[in-house]
């Protein structure tokens, strides 16, 4: 058991017995334009998020090792995709998803990169019917799940999942776990407020109260999922969740890449990045790849 005195008192005094009730997001599709910009605007790679993506791009690129094609499930504007795609230019990127306009955003952002491994797919994640049965090596999914109106919705999404992939085919999904306090959700919420607009932290916020329980995902996973499919979350207070397969080895030049990119973190995101090592090493997550 960590010992807990290495938790921070911020999050000890967020844990309480209560669960707040889900309130999901007014639509699936983000389509309104300013909505889309503020999201685009403070969710690229250098901004507030900087650190998050950089950690499940490792953890997700120890996953996919050995894939050909992976599945991108609500890659939105296809900053974290890019990322990876980056990171692993052998594989082939597929990135779905309903909105028309993050889509137009992600083909922007993919062609500015110059990257030949990616394309798009304009479909719904909870039927994948533009993707034919286990065709896939891998499938990605990154903060996105909680877009789903129902748990209903996120139930179908793993069918599909179970669907399009291959035997013996690699899982990295993640997404906000639903906290269990108001408070806990403002604080997360608009802790780096002053650094993005004030769209990205309300979209933030909203994000937050229409996570799915960590029980649910849990349960989703042990029924629906491959059977080495585990999930793991943040130690204490589960804001993150993960569910994945085997981690594979990764190259030494990409392991050194990566810390590498690590180090040349601003130092506020490198602070939050080991946070989230931290956190989710306290949960159970294994084989660091910045270690």
């Amino acid at each position: 058991m960590p010992n807990p005195a290495l938790i921070p008192t911020f999050i000890r005094e967020l844990v309480v017995e209560r669960t707040l009730p889900r309130e999901p997001e007014p639509d699936l599709v983000m389509a309104d334009p300013e909505q889309v910009a503020a999201y685009v605007e403070a969710g690229r790679i250098d901004g507030v998020m900087a650190a998050a993506y950089l950690f499940h791009s490792a953890q997700a690129s120890q996953v996919i090792q050995r894939c050909k094609s992976v599945l991108d499930l609500g890659c939105g504007p296809a900053t974290q995709l890019a990322q990876i795609a980056e990171l692993n230019p052998d594989v082939h990127f597929t990135g779905v998803d309903l909105s028309s306009t993050m889509l137009a955003d992600a083909n922007k952002h993919i062609l500015k990169l110059g990257l030949t491994n990616v394309q798009f797919r304009q479909g719904d994640i909870t039927t994948l019917e533009v993707v034919d049965d286990q065709s896939v090596d891998a499938v990605i999914s990154t903060v996105a799940l909680h877009h789903l109106p129902t748990l209903q919705h996120l139930e179908n999404t793993f069918k599909a999942v179970r669907r399009v992939l291959k035997p013996g085919g690699a899982l990295y999904l993640t997404d906000f776990g639903r906290l269990k306090s108001l408070k806990s959700v403002i604080f997360f919420a608009y802790m780096n407020a002053r650094f993005q607009p004030h769209l990205f932290s309300l979209d933030y916020e909203r994000s937050l109260r229409a996570a799915f329980l960590k029980e649910e995902f849990a349960d989703l996973t042990r029924r629906l999922l491959p059977g080495d499919a585990s999930l793991v979350a943040t130690f204490k207070v589960p804001f993150l969740v993960i569910i994945k397969t085997a981690d594979k080895p990764l190259p030494a030049s990409l392991r050194e890449r990566l810390k590498t990119m690590r180090q040349a973190l601003k130092p506020r995101y490198r602070r939050d990045l080991d946070d989230l090592r931290r956190f989710f090493r306290l949960g159970g997550l294994r084989h660091d790849p910045f270690a």
